[in-house]
């Protein structure tokens, strides 16, 4: 079997203590997450994995370097954030207990589980910036587009009156002193 993910362990299989490890420089098959951001395919995703032979099957244990595009689920900007995800995964000798994975015809291929990683890591309510304040409710722009006047609540009608007293001009109105 071949593919981008395919990594063969001939060498170590029911061998227990050794190890190999491998850097996988491969694009994204197809687009991974459906939420508001996802890994796009082609995408370049940087896999650095190692393969340790144990009693029960071959366990792999590796990091992903990827990026994820979409839209900032406050105020809806496009966003590009970098992605690193470690994962550690046991691929059983077939015939044993069933598992998840399992060493197929002397490799083991590491796509699932890369993609269910990259997946898992994808934030749900992704931000352009932690203190995204969003878009403005009465106008909906983005409040981070402001134009350096200070964002006002709705008045109060009841206190629509007061509007006009302000401490601005304390300084050049008389006082009366007593």
């Amino acid at each position: 079997m071949t593919g981008p993910f395919v990594i063969p362990v001939r060498d170590i299989v029911h061998r227990s203590g050794e190890m190999r490890e491998f850097t996988l420089e491969v694009s994204s098959p197809e687009k991974w997450g459906e939420g508001l951001v996802a890994v796009e395919q082609g995408e370049p995703v940087a896999v650095d994995v190692r393969l340790e032979s144990v009693h029960e099957g071959i366990l792999v244990t590796g990091d992903i370097d990827t990026e994820y595009t979409g839209m900032c689920s406050r105020c809806l900007t496009e966003i590009a954030e970098g992605l690193q995800v470690e994962f550690q995964e046991l691929f059983a000798y077939p015939g044993q207990e069933e598992t998840d994975f399992e060493v197929q015809d002397d490799h083991v291929d590491l796509e699932t589980l890369v993609r269910e990683a990259v997946v898992l890591a994808l934030p749900f309510q992704p931000v352009c910036q932690p203190d995204c304040p969003g878009l403005d409710p009465a106008t909906g722009k983005r409040l981070t587009e402001s134009t350096g006047s200070e964002q006002r609540e709705p008045v109060d009608p009841r206190w629509a009156a007061l509007q006009g007293f302000t401490t601005d001009h304390d300084d050049d109105s008389p006082r009366s002193r007593g």
